[in-house]
């Protein structure tokens, strides 16, 4: 499960989803897994009861306690900490209640969240993406992993979709498809972008800017050398060494209270006269380089021009 840890920290498992997706089925086969066995005692803390029981067997074997909380309001630091004094765990894990805002979890504060990871049916995705975007986005934002089960009969194209969304809400999650059969990799082609990948010049028109930034990003071999070109807001920081800016949108990720500008870091000549929130056209060729900001590699644009242009009144769609 990662690194070692500090021994003064206690490190949290989250394992968050709505009701149903699977989260006490995934929970169940990761704690008899070889890898994630210990030699403390796990505190294992179910915020909500599911269909489907922990097996005692199994928490006998694998040193779990488990705590059932049935309200938020009974989720606080303190009662966490009494927790702790009270099992004496080496770890946490909690099973989150999907129908809980996720921003409201509070933990002590020599607890820290290790690893995020939500379980998303596939087959009930869109009713959530529909309904319930906030609750969905809160438990996207930081999770590094979204295991999408049961995605038996739904087309490729559609879960190319689902990906892009889900992507926009959870921008360093890995999302992995899963059927009865296994794992599916739907792939969005060259040929399936709404954009000509052979041509000369990439133009990315307004409504296909959330496609190409999300495609982009997870694709970056796909862009590396190739020259596009598209419309976007300025956004200068004195942190950017000189000749830098991020040419971006606004997209709206999961709701109107989650507004996200999404860009990349471009480097032009231009960049000294450009205003905060102007708005350009970018025409740029593609590297794939090291970026603190990014944590590692990613887009990097060299701006062969940025022109002044009409301004996009819409917000990013995906």
């Amino acid at each position: 499960m990662g690194p070692m840890i500090e021994d003064d920290i206690m490190p949290v498992f989250l394992i968050n989803g709505f009701l149903e997706a699977g989260k006490t089925a995934f929970l169940t086969f990761t704690m008899g897994q070889d890898y994630f066995q210990t030699e403390g005692k796990t505190l294992l803390i179910v915020c909500e009861e599911g269909d489907t029981e922990y097996d005692e067997e199994l928490l006998k074997e694998t040193g779990t306690a488990v705590v059932y909380m049935d309200d938020i309001s009974q989720m606080t630091p303190e009662r966490l900490t009494e927790l702790e004094l009270l099992y004496n765990p080496e770890r946490v894990l909690i099973e989150w209640n999907g129908m809980w805002n996720q921003d409201d979890l509070r933990i002590p504060e020599d607890w820290t969240i290790y690893q995020q990871i939500t379980i998303v049916d596939g087959s009930t995705i869109d009713l959530y993406l529909k309904n319930m975007k906030p609750l969905f986005g809160a438990m996207l934002r930081n999770t590094e992993l979204v295991i999408v089960n049961r995605c038996d009969g739904i087309s490729e194209e559609q879960l190319g979709i689902y990906r892009r969304t889900l992507k926009a809400m959870g921008r360093q999650a890995d999302i992995v498809f899963e059927t009865s059969e296994g794992e599916v990799e739907p792939e969005l082609t060259e040929e399936d972008l709404p954009y000509d990948m052979k041509a000369d010049v990439i133009r990315i028109a307004p409504e296909h800017y959330g496609i190409w930034y999300i495609d982009c990003m997870d694709n970056p071999e796909r862009y590396t050398g190739r020259v596009v070109e598209f419309t976007a807001m300025v956004m200068k920081s004195p942190e950017f060494p000189k000749n830098y800016f991020v040419p971006g949108r606004m997209a709206m990720t999961c709701c109107e209270a989650d507004m996200a500008f999404l860009g990349f870091i471009c480097k032009a000549r231009e960049a000294r006269l450009l205003e905060n929130r102007q708005w350009v056209k970018v025409r740029a060729k593609v590297a794939l380089e090291y970026w603190k900001d990014y944590g590692g590699e990613g887009p990097v644009l060299y701006a062969e021009s940025v022109t002044p242009d009409q301004e996009i009144k819409d917000v990013v769609q995906f």
